[in-house]
């Protein structure tokens, strides 16, 4: 019959098909179980003999043993686990966030638990419950709206709402601004659209006050006529797709195009595509986030790049620090952008297309090209 196997093909049971206790390792070695516990569990200060530790761990090696993390969390109090709340667990923003937070916590020996609300308040304030009440030491949100205090050290990626005991991770949304405006009036554009986010998006006051801001400052208007809001939750191009198509129907004039975020900007360029108008020869494109797939489409995404996994780590070894005594409470922290230039920003044409060509490029658009929404998904998935 087949036996049960710990690592490296060891077993970990006793005869009775239980798992190996400590009690049952030191008896086996002939120790005390204070003893065995405290060379397993790395304690510092204690005067055991190196080879005593030796041989404890090669027994331990050899049946198998692993200790009881439950039962040493509620003697020290340390559970080593924290919990992350996120809008939604699809590719982009958030995604890259994760990745950082999880490489971190991992080579610290953390485990975590992930959960995803949908920006309902409701769920955010039952998920931050339950992930206190199931042992997580701290909680990191990301693009999570938290309007009160917790029980227990937060880290809000993208938090603009000071609540005590919450250390904000946040963008500097004025050099941003600045980034993105000043390339594109160093490269003629004067008349520019601009893509505002979704309202349930933590970034999107900030980042739009910014840009009014530094419009103002670098004399650009910022016409209402030629301000896109978005609404829609969701995190593929079929954000921006419907509503550049619906600002290429009003026929207003411009030459650049400000996205909120590179998945709303790859879905605007090929609306602006299917309109027959060619990217950045007519119509200049910029993002934001700098996403892994901002590099690979074509053409290639101009971008503001936030450091995204950087970000994550960020949060995480500030959390942990928190958490050991080794850090202070910071109520902010902010990170700083760049710009990246691809393809999808050039010189403003001197004989820029007239707004009224739109219409008749897209009407001779629509016969070569098969139905968007299709093409946008694939782009999604690129």
């Amino acid at each position: 019959m087949p036996t049960n196997r710990g690592r490296a093909g060891k077993s970990n049971r006793n005869s009775a098909g239980e798992p190996v206790s400590l009690k049952q390792l030191a008896e086996h070695l002939g120790l005390n179980p204070a003893t065995v516990s405290v060379v397993l569990n790395n304690v510092p200060g204690r005067s055991i003999p190196p080879s005593t530790r030796e041989r404890i761990k090669a027994a331990a090696e050899k049946l198998g043993y692993q200790p009881n993390l439950l039962a040493r969390s509620l003697r020290n109090r340390k559970t080593h686990t924290v919990g992350i709340l996120v809008p939604e667990l699809g590719e982009g923003y958030h995604t890259q966030v994760m990745s950082g937070i999880g490489d971190c916590l991992i080579g610290k020996g953390y485990f975590y638990f992930t959960v995803h609300h949908r920006h309902r308040k409701d769920l955010i304030e039952e998920y931050c419950n339950m992930l206190v009440s199931r042992g997580a030491e701290g909680l990191i949100a990301i693009d999570t709206l938290l309007d009160h205090k917790l029980p227990v050290p937060v880290v809000a990626v993208a938090g603009h709402t000071r609540v005590e005991g919450i250390s904000n991770l946040v963008l500097d949304h004025d050099h941003a601004a600045e980034l993105a405006l000043t390339h594109l009036y160093a490269l003629g554009h004067r008349e520019l659209a601009y893509m505002r986010g979704q309202p349930f998006s933590s970034d999107s006051d900030d980042r739009w006050r910014s840009i009014i801001k530094v419009a103002r400052q670098l004399g650009l208007q910022v016409k209402p006529e030629l301000v896109i809001q978005l609404e829609r939750d969701i995190t593929t191009p079929d954000l921006g797709y419907p509503v550049v198509q619906q600002l290429l129907t009003s026929k207003h004039r411009f030459t650049a195009l400000v996205s909120f975020n590179d998945v709303a900007a790859m879905g605007a360029m090929r609306a602006l595509q299917d309109a027959g108008l060619r990217v950045p020869t007519d119509i200049s494109v910029i993002g934001f986030d700098d996403i892994k797939a901002a590099a690979f489409i074509s053409p290639s995404l101009t971008t503001v790049r936030q450091p995204l996994r950087e970000m994550g780590w960020m949060a995480s070894q500030y959390l942990l620090g928190r958490l050991h005594g080794t850090e202070k409470f910071r109520e902010q922290i902010m990170i700083y952008p760049e710009l990246t230039v691809r393809e999808s920003t050039g010189a403003v044409a001197l004989a820029n297309r007239a707004p009224t060509s739109y219409g008749k490029a897209r009407k001779g658009a629509n016969s070569r090209h098969a139905a968007p929404r299709k093409r946008t998904s694939a782009l999604a998935n690129d």
